[in-house]
């Protein structure tokens, strides 16, 4: 079973920029697509990115497109989310997330097997 646990989150003033990582226990980390996803307060979590398992393909929401870019590395266990030019409303709790069924959904939060804990993202204005 892997577990995940992210980190990297914090404050940053408008137009900054954050990398988070979440590294993954055990040894089958390439077995899984990764996710990252985002839940604001008063609102559902939605998701951010995704990677497949040898980072072939990237997925992004187009509210983060050009700005965010998602990678992993098989080799350390972990995927990284590089943000760039934060904004206000990408303040929230950031969660990444495992899948290890081929062919689900990489978009819906429901497909996912594991889930890391969650850090939370402040962008200032």
């Amino acid at each position: 079973q892997v577990q995940l646990v992210e980190s990297g989150g914090g404050l940053v003033q408008a137009g900054g920029s954050l990398r988070l990582s979440c590294t993954a226990s055990g040894r089958t980390f390439s077995n899984y697509d990764m996710g990252w996803f985002r839940q604001a307060p008063g609102k559902e979590r939605e998701f951010v990115a995704a990677i497949t398992r040898v980072g072939v393909r990237t997925y992004y929401a187009e509210y983060v497109k050009g700005r965010f870019t998602i990678s992993r590395d098989n080799a350390k266990n972990t995927v990284y989310l590089q943000m760039n030019s934060l904004k206000p409303d990408d303040t929230a709790v950031y969660y990444c997330a495992a899948l290890s069924r081929r062919g689900g959904s990489f978009y819906s939060s429901d497909q996912y097997d594991l889930w890391g804990q969650g850090t939370q993202v402040t962008v200032s204005s």
